[in-house]
């Protein structure tokens, strides 16, 4: 799972290290400064699928296989529901959206067209993301991985032909993202029909689709309100002028790049947790997160490391030429995000064995806290303290959403240990 989120990772930072190499700072502020509202809209399609896997992976570790084949079914019927209907809000609303977030002018029209290619093939997105959440449920991580490598050489090739070759702008960057992302849709599709009899698409039963948005929806929302405070945090940011915005735009892909560890730890969680429960097996859920934990902590001091010797160096993939301002301010963000690495292990591993568990709608409040420290640091930290606030942003998120998750956590599992007890009765 480390290696997909890897390699899904290349389609957003291959994106800006071409166009700022190749088209400029202006260019790559302005594809940076749409990663607020594209994580809102894209982060939703992703956690509403990682949601629709749980009900899933409980199934498949119940080997009730007709239950499954149910939920595999009306899991698709969704996702083309919601596709529709996010592909034409966001078509009808991004450009109002970025106008409202202050985007400076200079860097408007990259933004605007940039974000409106990636918005018109959503399906895209959200077909993979749902027939790789599929698969994992059914304890198949590596499979994704492959097909998400493929595209991503097919990105990377797109990339340099439309942008070098054919010499197209921004536009060259977003179509190179999503033809590769739908073919790594599509191969999924053709793997699944041919790997898993079980999968055998049957009628729906919309009992079952109110039970998968049950647990889909609050997911998704779990993404995107977290989202909006990164919204109101990046709105902040476009007002102190195109630098910092291209600042925290390197600094912001390198930070996610080397997240990787820990969203993969935490992604691994949901359906790990589910299918122990499915099997009746709660020990095996809290031993989980405990090794899960301790892996995340090693890997936190690791990048610190990385940080320190390497932060200039990494800041330069993404510059044509070395501008100081840009390389000291991506360098501070970096190590102060990468000092609070543990607090988001932390987030990330609880929070996706909480949804596992069945307790989604407790993910949202944790969301909401992150929302509520991005939206404090957008409103109060940067017009206090400049980009310096801006930095500081994702720890304080981070340290609230873990105060309430951490409780919760012991919370749900006694209520999980009450369930089975009663099971057995």
């Amino acid at each position: 799972m480390f290696l997909g989120l890897v390699f899904q990772q290349f389609y957003s930072l291959v994106d800006t290290m071409i166009v700022g190499k190749y088209l400029g700072v202006d260019p790559f502020a302005g594809v940076g400064s749409t990663g607020s509202l594209n994580f809102i809209v894209i982060g939703f399609s992703m956690g509403l699928c990682s949601g629709f896997s749980v009900p899933i992976s409980q199934s498949f570790g119940a080997k009730d296989f007709p239950l499954l084949r149910k939920m595999v079914t009306n899991s698709v019927w969704l996702c083309t529901f919601f596709s529709v209907v996010i592909t034409t809000l966001m078509l009808l609303f991004c450009r109002p959206v970025l106008t409202w977030m202050n985007t400076p002018e200079n860097i408007f029209e990259y933004a605007y067209i940039y974000i409106f290619i990636i918005f018109a093939v959503i399906p895209c997105t959200i077909l993979y993301n749902m027939t790789a959440a599929i698969l994992r449920a059914l304890g198949d991580s590596k499979s994704p991985i492959i097909f998400l490598a493929i595209s991503s050489a097919i990105n990377i090739g797109l990339d340099l032909l439309l942008i070098i070759v054919f010499r197209m702008g921004v536009d060259g960057a977003a179509l190179a993202t999503v033809v590769s992302q739908g073919v790594s849709g599509v191969i999924s599709i053709i793997y699944i029909k041919k790997k898993f009899d079980i999968l055998a698409m049957e009628k729906g039963d919309w009992n079952l689709a109110g039970k998968l948005t049950g647990v889909g929806i609050p997911m998704g929302l779990q993404y995107s309100i977290t989202g909006i405070g990164s919204v109101i945090l990046q709105t902040a940011v476009n007002g102190l002028g195109s630098i910092y915005v291209a600042s925290m735009t390197a600094g912001s892909k390198i930070n996610i790049f080397l997240a990787c560890p820990f969203d993969a730890l935490g992604q691994t969680m949901a359906p790990y947790a589910g299918q122990n429960i499915g099997a009746r097996k709660l020990d095996r859920v809290g031993k989980g997160l405990r090794a899960a934990c301790i892996i995340g902590f090693i890997v936190s001091g690791l990048m610190v490391i990385v940080v320190k010797l390497f932060g200039d160096q990494l800041t330069m993939l993404f510059l044509d030429e070395k501008d100081p301002v840009i390389m000291q301010n991506s360098t501070q963000f970096l190590i102060i995000v990468s000092a609070f690495y543990c607090l988001l292990t932390l987030v990330n591993t609880v929070r996706f064995t909480i949804q596992g568990m069945g307790f989604s709608s407790l993910a949202i409040i944790a969301g909401v806290m992150e929302m509520i420290a991005r939206g404090i640091a957008g409103m109060l930290l940067v017009p206090a303290f400049g980009y310096l606030g801006a930095c500081y942003s994702s720890p304080l998120a981070w340290l609230l959403a873990d105060a309430f998750l951490i409780p919760a956590f012991f919370l749900c599992k006694r209520k999980v240990a009450r369930q089975l007890e009663v099971g057995k009765a």
